[in-house]
């Protein structure tokens, strides 16, 4: 079974001499004969724009999530999610393959070298599960690929069937609880924001009146010479050339993803992205700047 387990593998592995370049774009088509676009249905109960490309080919065994000049890409080979399908009896099980290389995305896994590992699979179970649920699986249904297709016993990178499996029901026991405390809450008011005049975000703070302190120093891979700083209220500021005051240029907040557990949000909504150690990356997956001690 070990030909059969889902795996991922990196660009310069997979895409060498091009070869799933020439495949087309593609939904994945359910046993019934009818087409779902299910990377849109996927980002959409997680509140994501899809922007991913998936491509059906024969270049890869099973399925995998890949990056390519900057481009995400979720492969699947058509042949191995049809034979899942019947295994599992349930076209939930195709879908939970694409779930799970989509968590793979998400979760920062191929942004860094080193091919598969049980910490990883996991988390990409762990979304697959509580993806589905969103969806309208049921937990079986959610289980179904991984029941048919992991192997018993643990290996150097994936974790074994009954692991997996726990992963899957902890994700989609997360939604479910999401669910159920939703329908149990009164629906809350849908009356737009009211737009009220505000100064602009660029606003200096002057420092010496403010009881803030320093906790960290970002520096920018383009821009190494700018002086910018978090401060213990999380917020990013700039220091002005006479270093007496700062301008508040941005904002982290805590994500739930634990390769990239902080956000970084400027005045427009452009978003960066933070690093378990401290690397700063853009959407794209590229390190552009480093979060350090301020000393």
């Amino acid at each position: 079974m070990k030909t059969n387990r889902i795996f991922r593998r990196f660009a310069g592995l997979l895409l060498a001499g091009g070869l799933f370049l020439s495949g087309n774009a593609a939904s994945a088509q359910s046993s019934n004969g009818g087409q779902r676009d299910v990377l849109r249905e996927i980002t959409d109960v997680v509140g994501l724009k899809p922007r991913f490309e998936l491509r059906s080919t024969s270049d890869v065994q099973n399925a995998a999530a890949v990056v390519y000049n900057g481009q995400r890409y979720l492969l699947y080979n058509p042949q191995f999610v049809g034979a899942v399908n019947q295994a599992g009896r349930t076209d939930w099980a195709g879908i939970s393959i694409l779930a799970h290389e989509m968590g793979h995305h998400l979760n920062g896994h191929t942004l860094r070298a080193g091919g598969s590992n049980p910490t990883d699979e996991l988390e990409a179970d762990e979304f697959s599960g509580f993806v589905l649920r969103k969806m309208g699986a049921s937990l079986a249904q959610a289980q179904a690929a991984m029941a048919v297709i992991a192997d018993d016993q643990a290996s150097a990178t994936h974790p074994g069937r009954p692991t997996r499996l726990k992963a899957i029901g902890e994700g989609w026991q997360r939604a479910n609880g999401q669910i159920a405390a939703s329908r149990n809450a009164s629906a809350p008011s849908a009356a737009p924001a009211v737009l009220t005049q505000r100064t602009p975000p660029s606003t200096p703070v002057h420092t010496a009146s403010n009881t803030v302190s320093v906790i960290g120093k970002i520096t920018f891979r383009d821009n190494p010479d700018e002086q910018y700083y978090l401060t213990d209220r999380l917020s990013v500021v700039r220091l002005g050339r006479n270093s007496r005051s700062a301008e508040v240029v941005g904002r982290l907040t805590r994500s739930s993803s634990r390769t990239f557990p902080y956000v970084l949000t400027d005045g427009q909504q452009r978003r960066l992205y933070v690093s378990a150690n401290g690397g700063v990356y853009d959407t794209d997956g590229e390190q552009v700047g480093r979060l350090s001690d301020p000393s």
